[in-house]
């Protein structure tokens, strides 16, 4: 669910008790949508994240910081000459719109103080972060927008800020919620959610359909008896009277898999016991838990879209061309039918006649039957039975060569697959970097294609967990760390597990010569799952075994090892599971 305007109102409550009189010491632009303004006061450090992604645009407290590029782009330059050591005073919201504003005292070039304010449209699509000055001119914003996007409303440098268009709706701040409830039953030809959501400002769907359903149904509002008013009314008094005193709390529904589903600042129950439900402790930390994958997906989009592209055009030459091997294979099944025309040419040739179209022989192979073997007239019959040999001969060359080349094919197809699943998996500049550099070295991607020196990172270590049984379980984070993994890093004691038949991540846990009990094999069969393209589902099988029961296929493709003694079992990867035993 986008976040509303009700959440938003409690949100911006928490924002002006923690970061109000904060300072801002740094600005970084991990993406081009998004801004991090790191914040300090007397009680510590702070990082405000802002996103005008369209997908996931919003305004909140992280713990986590997103990597950020290693050079920053010209809006973070502007953002940070403007904002660096200016203190927060205010955060405020535009009625209950999805409309935020951040107001600074910062100091100019020419040491004079200013006023300055961050807006963050939240408006899906249309988001936008825009830096505004005192007299209401706009200084930048992350997404310009000129006469060519909107006749009606421009976003660019020096133009004055012009507010969003206001909707006709009623805001539950500044109406009596009987006087809201009236409107929304004037819809009579209107669903009660729908009517709600045409009438109700700062509300979403979500919000709309509950109070529907606990209303009595969400039923068309001209069929609504006058219970389902008066219920109706009764439930936007409460709500009116959560924003007024700001006293809601933030809820989180996930699925059986424990991946957030949807949010809310009150308890929803339209979807009974479909969803587990729980409550946080900040808007803040709901926001960032809902939207964290989401947004390690997007970035890395972002950030490897010119991979992605070179992955899906290989992996499309490489099925067009085993299609094409495979097609030409089938054809050579029929090489024995060409030998047996050769031979029964050259048995027979006594009899046949050069200018023949076709001979019709005795097949001494299938019961003496008549068999017709087309001729080339311009041929002898020897020569027409040298022409079947050599057919016959080039098929066979052809199966045997096809066969070599369609098993490469299926391996390069599988390294592929393999390098898209972990290029999906990565969440930062240095894994992408990596998996640039295992490209390079296998000859999918040119060398001055390859970052700078100066800007390549240092190797990254593999992903870290600890059993609860206390054992350490490594995860590699591409093709060339699996092979570290499995066959440097892992000692004869330790077990080796990886999704059976699914691209996915190796993973090791280090026995220290002790044994290692099943449930730590568990725990680490679901990381591997996790680690995979499984990731999102049920009953994953992964195999494991003993380090040492590993081989390296000669000339085998980064990732690729071989193994015969092995055990299979079956697990469900959860998110929640591997948070906990993350390191």
């Amino acid at each position: 669910m986008p976040l509303d305007g009700f959440t938003l109102h409690f949100l911006v409550s928490e924002l002006q008790r923690e970061i109000v009189g904060c300072r801002v010491e740094k600005v970084h632009q991990p993406s081009k949508d998004e801004l991090v303004l790191h914040l300090r006061d007397r009680n510590g450090p702070k990082k405000l994240f802002l996103s005008a992604s369209a997908n996931s645009p919003r305004v909140h407290l992280i713990k986590n910081t997103p990597e950020n590029p290693s050079t920053p782009p010209m809006f973070c330059m502007l953002m940070r000459k403007h904002l660096t050591s200016a203190v927060i005073t205010d955060v405020r919201q535009m009625g209950l719109d999805r409309v935020l504003f951040i107001d600074f005292s910062a100091t100019n070039e020419l040491g004079d103080r200013v006023e300055l304010s961050i807006c963050a449209e939240i408006m899906a699509k249309h988001s936008n972060l825009i830096l505004i000055g005192q007299d209401r001119r706009i200084i930048d914003a992350v997404k310009r927008i000129d006469l060519t996007q909107s006749s009606v409303r421009q976003i660019l440098p020096g133009f004055e800020y012009l507010d969003p268009p206001a909707q006709d709706k009623l805001s539950l701040l500044e109406n009596e919620a009987q006087n809201v409830s009236d409107k929304v039953f004037s819809f009579t030809s209107k669903m009660l959610s729908s009517a709600l959501l045409s009438t109700v400002e700062g509300a979403s769907p979500l919000i709309c359909r509950e109070i529907a359903e606990k209303s009595g149904g969400d039923v068309q509002v001209g069929c609504a008896d006058e219970r389902q008013k008066v219920r109706a009314a009764d439930l936007l008094c409460e709500i009116k009277e959560k924003l007024e005193q700001k006293t809601a709390k933030p809820f989180i529904l996930k699925d059986e898999s424990a991946k957030p589903f949807d949010f809310s600042f009150m308890p929803i129950t339209q979807y009974g016991c479909i969803y587990e439900q729980s409550e946080l402790e900040s808007f803040s930390g709901l926001l960032e838990e809902f939207y964290s994958e989401r947004d390690r997906i997007d970035r890395t989009r972002q950030r490897s879209a010119d991979l992605q592209k070179l992955l899906n055009s290989v992996l499309s030459r490489i099925s067009r061309r085993l299609n094409n091997q495979r097609a030409e294979l089938a054809a050579c099944a029929d090489k024995e039918s060409l030998r047996i025309n050769a031979e029964l040419i050259t048995a027979y040739q006594h009899t046949l006649k050069k200018g023949s179209l076709f001979y019709e022989l005795d097949n001494y192979y299938d019961n003496n039957k008549v068999l017709r073997i087309p001729a080339d007239p311009a041929l002898s019959p020897s020569a027409n039975a040298q022409k079947y040999y050599k057919e016959y001969r080039k098929a066979k060359t052809a199966e045997q060569m096809l066969a070599t080349l369609i098993e490469q094919g299926e391996e390069e197809l599988q390294y592929i697959d393999s390098v898209i699943d972990s290029l999906s998996r990565a969440s930062g500049f240095g894994e992408i970097n990596e998996i640039r550099a295992e490209l390079a070295r296998s000859g999918y991607l040119k060398r001055k294609n390859l970052p700078n020196k100066k800007n390549i990172q240092k190797a990254i270590d593999p992903i870290e967990y600890r059993s609860s049984d206390g054992f350490r379980i490594l995860v590699g984070r591409n093709n060339v760390q699996n092979d570290q993994l499995s066959l440097k890093t892992a000692a004869k004691g330790d077990l080796w597990l990886h999704t059976q038949k699914i691209p996915g991540s190796h993973v090791i846990v280090c026995g220290g010569g002790e044994e290692i009990p099943d449930n730590t094999i568990l725990e680490a069969a679901r990381i591997a799952a996790y680690h995979s393209r499984a990731r999102e589902s049920a009953n994953v099988p992964v195999d494991y075994t003993a380090a040492k029961n590993l081989k390296k296929p000669v000339g085998a493709k980064p990732g690729k090892v071989i193994y015969h003694v092995y055990n299979t079992v079956y697990v469900t990867p959860i998110k929640d599971d591997m948070e906990k035993l993350q390191k």
